[in-house]
């Protein structure tokens, strides 16, 4: 009966670290076969526990030149879909004007609708203005979906802002630029921070949208997608795993900075 007791108090915790384990054994099974020297051209059953795909990340060809592409579209994706979606998400909360409640659902359509859909009208848009398929389209697409994350983030950050706060600054004889930079900035820094981080990783991460309107740009997801066709190349899990790690670090570090802050708070 103690055993049963003990499980029924710590059922919540139990299955908190079950989903967790089940979330994260597809990272660790990639981490695991980036240590693999497979014996042919695919990388699915453990034969040798070797380092040379560490040692040699950029050992299959165009691999690291189609990750560096990502990498920039991700980046300006990000900044883009970052400062237009934090204005957007600002106006619709502070301002009333018309269509505002047009303009609130048809934010989120971009997250609900399919991506195929999404992908092939882009292009549809793209071939008919005539522009070249490669890196801008893709660049114009990424921002385009990212923009509705950004809104939300933003928007639900600001919503929770007391007016109070800005109310007071303006008392204090600060001027409308010094308001916004010292306070109304710094509040809804998360928020922002939040959904650029997810802007990232959607841009980054995306195969559909990028493979309509990609023409002859190839990024990373496209390489592993064309490379999972003629076999498995080892540095791909190396690439995985090291961004899941870079990932983990960087939440890891917000962490102790938050509970820093609120030590010296307390």
């Amino acid at each position: 009966m103690a055993v049963v007791r003990w499980f029924k108090r710590h059922l919540v915790v139990i299955a908190g670290l079950v989903t967790l384990g089940y979330l994260l054994l597809p990272n660790v099974i990639v981490t695991v076969f980036s240590f693999n020297k497979p014996k042919g051209r695919f990388n699915y059953e453990w034969q040798q526990f070797s380092l040379d795909a560490w040692k040699q990340p950029c050992g299959v060809a165009d691999m690291c030149g189609s990750l560096s592409i990502s990498l920039q579209i991700a980046v300006w994706a990000t900044i883009g879909a970052t400062v237009l979606g934090t204005m957007i998400a600002f106006a619709l909360v502070r301002y009333r004007f018309r269509a505002r409640g047009a303009i609130n659902s048809l934010i989120f359509l971009p997250m609900a609708m399919p991506e195929v859909v999404m992908a092939a009208s882009l292009l549809t848009l793209f071939l008919n203005m005539g522009a070249q398929l490669g890196f801008y389209t893709i660049l114009i697409a990424h921002i385009m979906f990212c923009l509705s994350f950004v809104v939300t983030a933003v928007k639900a950050r600001v919503m929770s802002m007391d007016p109070r706060l800005e109310e007071a600054a303006r008392d204090l004889y600060a001027g409308p630029v010094q308001t916004f930079a010292r306070v109304t900035l710094p509040i809804a820094a998360p928020g922002i921070a939040a959904g650029a981080l997810l802007s990232f990783a959607l841009s980054f991460d995306d195969f559909i949208i990028t493979n309509f309107n990609a023409g002859s740009t190839v990024t990373f997801p496209m390489f592993v997608w064309g490379s999972a066709q003629r076999g498995t190349p080892v540095q791909i899990n190396v690439i995985g795993t090291a961004m899941f790690l870079v990932a983990v670090l960087l939440v890891l570090f917000s962490m102790a900075i938050t509970n820093r802050r609120n030590k010296v708070k307390a």
